[in-house]
């Protein structure tokens, strides 16, 4: 299982488990969507139950997995992307280089 990148002439080529590990990790919030949009449609309870759990879960199987694929150096630095605490920092350092 070498995870190094492949040169191709000009292009690099990244592994098949780490543009799998990418889709897991797209595939996550995706999961988490229909959890919340299940309450609302007009299944009967035991099956909605079971399906908002088993996204739940399978969400969280798939994260796992897919930092696992990933790496977790990737994964740290797209998450504090992401997190909002993070947002006003970067533009109030933007702001103090002018």
């Amino acid at each position: 299982m070498n995870k190094e990148i492949v040169l191709n002439g000009d292009k690099k080529k990244k592994p098949f488990l780490f543009k799998l590990g990418i889709a897991l990790l797209i595939l996550y919030p995706i999961l988490w969507g229909f959890a919340v949009i299940l309450p609302f449609t007009p299944f009967p309870t035991h099956i909605k139950a079971t399906a908002i759990t088993a996204c739940i879960v399978i969400g969280e199987i798939f994260f796992l997995i897919g930092v696992a694929f990933v790496g977790k150096e990737l994964v740290t630095k797209y998450k504090s992307k992401l997190n909002p605490k993070n947002w006003r920092r970067r533009g109030d350092k933007q702001k103090d280089e002018r």
